[in-house]
Formats: C-alpha cells, structure tokens, sequence
C-alpha cells in the first residue's frame, strides 16, 4: 500500500459544520440478572465522555495534525460545559457554538460491559434551528471564510443544517473556491446542490437514488443518480467490507477494504470524512483520497468506540 506523506499538516485548515454531541460510555462489570425483571444489572465502575458526530469529525482531523475548527449548536445545559471541554483539548482553530435554549445538547448513553455494548440511551431533540441561529452560523463562517480551505457538513440530522443555511454555504464556499465535503443522513440529498463531494454510506446511497446496489453496475447507476440531484463533481460511497467507491465525470472507481481486523465500526463514516477532507485539502487525487480514507478507516474499524487514526498509524499498517 501507499506511504502518505504530508509536508506540514498544521497548514491545512478545514472546518466542520454540523451536529455536534456527546458520546457517553457508562462502563462496569455484569455477572447477574435482576431480581425485579429479566434484565441484566450493571456494576458501574466509570463514566467516559467523548464527542461524537461532527465533533468526533473534529477529533479525527486533530488526529492528522491540521488546523481543524467547528461550528455548531448545543442546548443550555451542562452538557453544553462538557462540549466545550472537551474542545479545549483539540481545537487549533475557531469555534462557534450557538446556544438554543430550545434543545438539549445531544447526549448517546452506552452501557458497556467487557468491551460489549448491552444498551444506548440517547437524549436528542430533532427540529432544525431557526433562521436567527443559522444567521449567526452563517455569519461566523463568513467571518472566517478565508481561513478554511475545506469544509466538512456533518449532518446526522438532528436539525444544525436547515436548509437555508445549507443553501448559502455552499453558495459561499463555491464563490471562494473551498470544497464542501456533505456526509448527510438525510435521504434527500437535493438540498446539498453544488456541493463538491456527496459522500453516503451504501445504506445511505440505495435510500438517496432509490436503487438497490447489488453489484457495479447499480452502484455505477446509485452514484450517477446521486451525481445529478445533487450536481456534486464527486460522489464517494463507502461499501462496509466491500472498501470504497467513487464516482467523478461518469468514471467508477472501487478501493478494496484494508481492513483486517473489525472490532467495533462506531464512528468509523467520521474518520472516512475526515480523511478524504485532508487528503483532498493536500491535493491529492479522488482516488488517492479514498486510499488514505481506507487505510484511515481500517483503523479505527479495530479500535473500540468513536477513534481516530494517526498518519504513523496509517503508514504503518
């Protein structure tokens, strides 16, 4: 495989807009079952915090060694002061985050025992954000526009990326020569129009063109689909254990998985988004980008919950 080499990484400045949240492992030890329900009880021995969707995209490009920064939303709540610590640790740019006194900061609750997740609890409200907070988003990214070379929509739509300021960011960025990088959950991708690379899961990709993907030929239909609602030049879907595909002017290439190892796949779109936003900010090719992006992600595939991978980790694989 390639040995990736990136003369200095702090140059590369990409941000991540979307949805930021918190993933909380409760971990303990379990050796008997309740005698109230059939349920098994939980020893507690700690809490970890992490974040977790669009600030997990963040730690993946503080991993790389880049200029990473953040703009988003929480609730006002003490979630809001575990975000923002957690920021602390990792940001080498700017951050904005909106406060909605309307939502909660999203929190994912896991309960895991021996490495093995047993339950998620998650608190989230799901309703995109007024167009006075999308101004206030849209006006920091403004501000910073000429400190971005890439920028990553992180949208697990849980209601950062209404559709207004979906619409003026691209807009800004293609005025200003900065590739938009959409990993969206949402199944109408059309709200995504001129973005530079629309990238789904195969999951994501069968709902967003409505054609099942059973072999080349529907993945090469899926991404030609995808390619026109949205009039993206690039459109990459990852395969799970079938690697990486990518669609650009009507040409569709594949990378097998690198992965030897699946140990836990929590996070692993995160680090392939990531990946492909730094490969492609240093120049290299779509199918370069989706090499370093599969090396990435194999991984993390190996680690247990939200990782991240190092270029020596990349280049040592």
């Amino acid at each position: 495989m390639p040995t990736f080499y990136f003369p200095d990484p702090k140059n590369i400045k990409i941000a991540v807009m979307g949805d930021i949240m918190i993933d909380h492992y409760i971990n303990g030890s379990c050796d008997r079952i309740s005698p109230e329900a059939p349920v098994q009880i939980v020893d507690v021995k700690n809490d970890t915090y992490t974040l977790g969707g669009a600030g997990n995209v963040l730690e993946n490009l503080h991993a790389f060694g880049c200029t990473g920064s953040i703009i988003s939303i929480t609730g006002d709540d003490d979630y809001r002061n575990i975000v923002e610590a957690e920021l602390k640790g990792i940001i080498t740019g700017f951050v904005y985050l909106a406060k909605d006194t309307r939502r909660r900061t999203t929190l994912k609750s896991r309960v895991v025992v021996n490495k093995h997740q047993l339950l998620r609890l998650d608190k989230e409200d799901k309703f995109y954000c007024d167009d006075v907070i999308g101004n206030e988003l849209f006006e920091c990214l403004r501000s910073n526009i000429n400190k971005i070379d890439v920028l990553i929509l992180s949208d697990y739509c849980k209601g950062v990326l209404n559709d207004k300021l979906v619409k003026d960011t691209i807009e800004l960025c293609n005025r200003h020569n900065i590739i938009t990088l959409v990993d969206s959950k949402n199944k109408d991708l059309s709200k995504y129009r001129g973005a530079t690379v629309i990238k789904p899961n195969k999951k994501e990709a069968v709902l967003a063109s409505g054609i099942a993907i059973v072999d080349n030929e529907s993945l090469e239909a899926a991404c030609k689909k995808i390619a026109q609602v949205t009039a993206c030049e690039t459109v990459v879907v990852t395969l799970s254990e079938d690697g990486i595909a990518a669609y650009k002017n009507n040409v569709l290439i594949k990378k097998p998985t690198k992965a030897i190892d699946v140990y836990d796949v929590t996070g692993a779109g995160d680090t392939v988004v990531a990946a492909l936003a730094f490969a492609l900010a240093n120049k290299l090719s779509i199918a370069e980008a989706c090499d370093f992006a599969n090396s990435a992600a194999a991984i993390v595939v190996a680690k247990f919950g939200s990782a991240v991978a190092t270029l020596q980790e990349i280049n040592n694989l």
